[in-house]
């Protein structure tokens, strides 16, 4: 039976025209291709969330490697700004173009197309689980932990997994994620009394508060970095008041600051040093704070050991390079994941992930599928 080409199916895959949280037809694709190689797929959909839970092999098996990943995408933008159609999957001096090629349908197609054929000609003692979700680009709270609920209630389990997000920032092979830093979002909101710039003593000006507390947070250095983490940071992404006078002093105002964090905190320990410092700043200036925080993960580090040294053996081999070992970057789903096993990222360079002209080149989808593919002849082995 011939090779499962892994450029043809993420070309199908870029056609499905999937913004989160729309399946676009993409899963449906691969759930069909699965079935017909012997997987077991269920649909796992919560809210308005459409995810893949496929498995080959026994249940429960004690020895069971995963892969994770998504099909959802971000929107495509200024369609006419694109040289070639954003849905289309038309190549171009080596590169396929379209919205998703890079983040991350093609690292999708690689662990689809290497699973699909290694079962086939070598079954493992073993079984092999993907977990595959349409909303990674989203609030993330009906995608990969939706799956990750279903496996637990089923008593589905990974020994170890490999996300196959873009992990590689200029060349193919030189970055492997080991961990994320935590991500958490604070609004504060000011509130005074309003009154005239001529009698600021009849007013209670929320904006020297706001700027003192904004000062605060950002100048304190949170940390110095750790051993896997470079050091914590705090920037501040917006301040509004909405005033349109220059003659009166507003009632109230707003800013928002995001924090990325390392292993040395948590975001409840984050979470009370901002409490205490709003609770300083409305008394020292007689106004009151109100802030409201999101989590979007915590920080996470999986040390390196036998998965790591199994990818980074593997990349090394494909490509000749030795991978780092890094947690720079964003969040990916990896941060609900290590909550059920260890887990790593290894993918294809994301140079042009979220931006218009998204492309990936094509020689590197198949090698990114050979990668994978000796993963799992090793893991197995």
């Amino acid at each position: 039976m011939p090779a499962t080409d892994a450029v043809a199916l993420t070309r199908a895959l870029i056609r499905c025209p999937s913004v989160t949280p729309d399946e676009g037809g993409a899963l449906a694709l691969l759930a069909r291709d699965l079935t017909d190689a012997g997987f077991e797929c269920v649909h796992v959909d919560r809210g308005k969330v459409s995810n893949l839970f496929a498995r080959w092999g026994a249940r429960g098996h004690g020895r069971t490697f995963g892969f994770n990943g998504h099909t959802d995408v971000v929107p495509p933008g200024d369609e006419a700004a694109w040289t070639l159609p954003p849905f289309g999957a038309e190549e171009k001096d080596g590169f396929l173009y379209g919205r998703g090629a890079t983040d991350m349908k093609s690292g999708v197609a690689a662990f689809v197309a290497a699973a699909i054929d290694f079962v086939r000609d070598t079954p493992p003692d073993g079984a092999i689980i993907l977990t595959i979700t349409g909303d990674e680009e989203g609030e993330a709270t009906d995608g990969t932990t939706a799956l990750l609920d279903y496996m637990q209630a089923e008593g589905e389990a990974m020994s170890v997994c490999l996300v196959g997000e873009p992990t590689c920032p200029d060349h193919m092979g030189e970055m492997i994620k080991i961990g994320r830093r935590g991500s958490m979002t604070a609004w504060f909101t000011v509130t005074g009394e309003q009154g005239h710039v001529a009698y600021p003593h009849r007013a209670r000006n929320p904006l020297p508060a706001m700027v003192r507390l904004l000062d605060r947070l950002a100048s304190y250095q949170l940390d110095e970095g750790t051993a896997h983490f470079d050091p914590s940071t705090l920037a501040v992404v917006t301040i509004d008041t909405g005033n349109p006078a220059t003659n009166v002093i507003p009632a109230q105002c707003s800013a928002t600051v995001n924090i990325r964090f390392n292993d040395s905190h948590t975001s409840a320990g984050l979470g009370d040093w901002l409490h205490a410092e709003a609770d300083a700043v409305a008394e020292a200036f007689g106004v009151e704070v109100d802030m409201q925080i999101k989590v979007s993960g915590e920080s996470f580090v999986t040390p390196p050991g036998p998965l790591s040294d199994l990818v980074a053996a593997a990349v090394a081999a494909e490509t000749g390079l030795q991978p780092e070992l890094s947690t720079s970057g964003g969040t990916s789903d990896a941060r609900f994941v290590k909550d059920h096993c260890p887990v790593v990222e290894f993918g294809l360079v994301g140079k042009t992930m979220h931006q218009i002209d998204e492309r990936v080149e094509v020689a590197q989808i198949g090698q990114l599928k050979s990668i994978y593919s000796r993963i799992l002849r090793d893991y197995f082995a």
